[in-house]
């Protein structure tokens, strides 16, 4: 998953180059690298979801949960791994019917007619999967090495 996002990443930098040095030096931009590039970038960001999520790696803030008794803690991470496992679940279903409903109009990128559709349903693919990791990190090993259960 890193090896698939850092080449991503270079498509990305290579692209955002060429596409600056053809508009600035040659004043010939690169075609449709701004969808491009904004295809990219939304694959790039869901795809990275899943393994954030299994690695607890989201920003969290504990004003209200440094008050709690240590006890409570892995009782709370796995209320928490599974509250978030509904939302995203539910995030995912409704980014797969609405990709399902580009599909249906057949909507593609303005200037490349590149299909958004396959986009949406990779996104709801992510989704899932980090639904699936937020399930199985709720029930793993605490998060903060200083629970004394």
């Amino acid at each position: 998953m890193a090896l698939l996002g850092g080449i991503l990443l270079l498509v990305m930098m290579t692209m955002t180059i060429v596409d600056v040095i053809g508009r600035y030096a040659f004043n010939s931009p690169l075609r449709g690298a701004g969808e491009l590039t904004e295809l990219l970038l939304v694959s790039l960001i869901f795809m990275g979801l899943p393994a954030v999520t299994l690695e607890n790696g989201h920003v969290t803030v504990d004003v209200l949960t440094e008050h709690l008794p240590k006890w409570s803690e892995r009782w709370r991470m796995a209320a928490i791994g599974v509250i978030n496992t509904v939302i995203l679940t539910l995030i995912g279903w409704q980014i797969w019917l609405h990709a399902s409903q580009i599909a249906a109009y057949g909507d593609v990128t303005t200037t490349l007619r590149l299909p958004i559709a396959p986009i949406g349903y990779f996104c709801a693919l992510c989704t899932f999967a980090s639904a699936a990791a937020s399930f199985m990190a709720s029930f793993l090993a605490p998060s903060h090495s200083s629970i004394k259960g």
